[in-house]
């Protein structure tokens, strides 16, 4: 069994292509250290995040995510144990949505969409794996 954590939060200012870099590069050297993947999604000041591996290794990286000065506003919305990891080749994807976004017509976010507050992910927080899993497929 494996503890896969999935969270939403927002960034107090927009972050630059080179502070995302730098965050990517810690983080998938932190998780692979710690046998942690995960996936991660930012638009527009706003992350989604889907983490799995050891339960004592993904809370601490929780701890670390929640102390980060960097971001208010994090809200869980799913934890538990599942039988397989969803995301097991990566210690980090990555899609930054504003790029995805861009080339799209009509340019509508499916991750921050009108109706898909955080708060709403909450209340349904299949949608976020679901979405999270769309993104994974389509990057392999």
């Amino acid at each position: 069994m494996i503890y896969q954590l999935v969270y939403v939060s927002a960034a107090l200012r927009l972050w630059t292509d080179e502070e995302l870099a730098e965050l990517l590069r810690k983080s998938r050297d932190n998780n692979e250290r710690a046998g942690v993947t995960g996936m991660l999604l930012y638009q527009a000041g706003n992350f989604m995040q889907a983490l799995e591996g050891p339960e004592e290794a993904v809370k601490a990286t929780e701890a670390r995510i929640v102390a980060d000065p960097r971001h208010r506003g994090v809200i869980v919305l799913v934890e538990g144990m599942i039988s397989k990891r969803q995301f097991p080749a990566w210690t980090m994807g990555f899609q930054h949505m504003d790029r995805v976004l861009a080339t799209e017509e009509g340019g509508q976010s499916p991750v921050w969409a009108p109706g898909a507050s955080p708060e709403a992910f909450k209340a349904e927080p299949g949608r976020a794996l679901t979405l999270l899993r769309s993104f994974h497929r389509s990057l392999r």
